[in-house]
């Protein structure tokens, strides 16, 4: 797309920046930023690179691979403690998306009666002797492992001698799910989706209702790097910022599912995509439900890296078990982390450049 505004600061570098993002419908910030020509309205040349899972991500960011990236809302602070990798300190200026994430359980449960988690406790207890139940989750650090974690508990089922739960890169959670190697799993949108068209699930809980308006994921960057190429920063932020009004518009979410529908983005059909951007869920076995809000790009203040989101990341952290001292998991730390600073600078640059005319958007 051609555009005659570049509203970069005189003299920004011209080197590519390159900035990873995993194959989810809440990447489309990132991809409909390059799609709309957004980049390059802010004077920056992105390269934009799929990586299969979080662990990659972190460790390109970490290993300076990476510039920036789609990352899950508490990869910054768990990175910064060295929780998982070695230390390395991050910081976000922006939030990308509230919500958008569902617990999905296999089709070979609902073939043995379960419907709900009170169903799902009863079949656990009654295969005890046979199987121990495993469930797939994104990231250690996830809000996916969380919300997992809590539904299953809500339910009386018990953590520890139930259930394993294991990490498993996203697109990689429906074929283990089809092999029988999970028996549910807590992911991001399409991946749902996908494990129901494809007749291996349905889905039994979405986040939007466990935990309204939780943060999900940022744009994440090794402190260093907003140190030093400040401008390159906050044109970035200012970028992605209005990327995200538009990814939140119903009048763009076809034009949205379409281009996540490439192969070098999520690679998954547009009709499904779609259902993640406007929360009209197949839950499957004939129910479809609207869940208002399913993912937010820039509804309910979303955006911006605030003390209430910075806490929700600090108590997410504290609450999982996989911290040896969870005493270094500070609010005040986290208060360095999550930096509304950098998202007030990012607003008014956008704020100061004229809105795009989007070519058939």
């Amino acid at each position: 797309m051609n555009n005659q505004y570049n509203f970069a600061a005189p003299g920004l570098p011209r080197d590519k920046l390159r900035v990873g993002f995993v194959p989810l419908t809440d990447c489309a910030p990132l991809v409909m930023a390059q799609e709309l020509g957004l980049y390059e309205k802010y004077g920056l040349r992105v390269e934009l690179n799929r990586e299969l899972g979080w662990a990659t991500i972190r460790d390109k960011i970490i290993h300076r691979e990476l510039d920036a990236a789609h990352a899950l809302a508490t990869m910054p602070v768990a990175a910064s403690l060295g929780l998982g990798s070695v230390a390395c300190d991050c910081v976000t200026g922006l939030v990308l998306n509230l919500n958008g994430n569902a617990i999905t359980l296999s089709n070979d449960l609902w073939k043995r009666g379960v419907r709900d988690g009170k169903t799902l406790r009863a079949e656990i207890t009654r295969a005890r002797q046979d199987k121990k139940f495993t469930f797939g989750v994104v990231y250690s650090f996830s809000s996916h492992r969380h919300l997992l974690r809590r539904w299953l508990s809500a339910h009386g089922i018990d953590l520890v001698h139930d259930v394993r739960i294991v990490v498993v890169p996203p697109p990689l959670m429906v074929p283990h799910l089809q092999a029988g190697h999970l028996d549910g799993f807590c992911a991001g949108e399409p991946w749902n989706s996908v494990a129901v068209q494809a007749r291996a699930g349905w889905l039994a809980a979405a986040s939007a209702e466990l935990d309204p308006l939780h943060p999900e994921k940022v744009l994440m960057v090794r402190a260093e790097f907003a140190e030093r190429r400040p401008a390159e920063h906050i044109a970035l932020l200012a970028a992605l910022l209005e990327a995200c009004e538009f990814c939140c518009q119903a009048d763009n979410h076809a034009q949205v599912a379409a281009t996540l529908a490439r192969p070098e983005f999520v690679g998954v059909p547009g009709e499904l995509l779609r259902r993640g951007l406007t929360g009209q869920m197949d839950f499957g076995h004939g129910t479809e439900r609207v869940i208002r809000d399913f993912c937010s790009f820039h509804h309910d203040h979303a955006n911006e890296p605030s003390g209430d989101k910075a806490a929700w990341a600090i108590e997410l952290l504290r609450a999982s078990g996989l911290c040896p001292d969870p005493s270094v998991i500070s609010f005040a730390l986290a208060r360095k982390i999550f930096r509304p600073d950098l998202y007030a600078q990012a607003r008014a640059r956008r704020e100061a450049a004229p809105d795009l005319v989007f070519a058939g958007g």
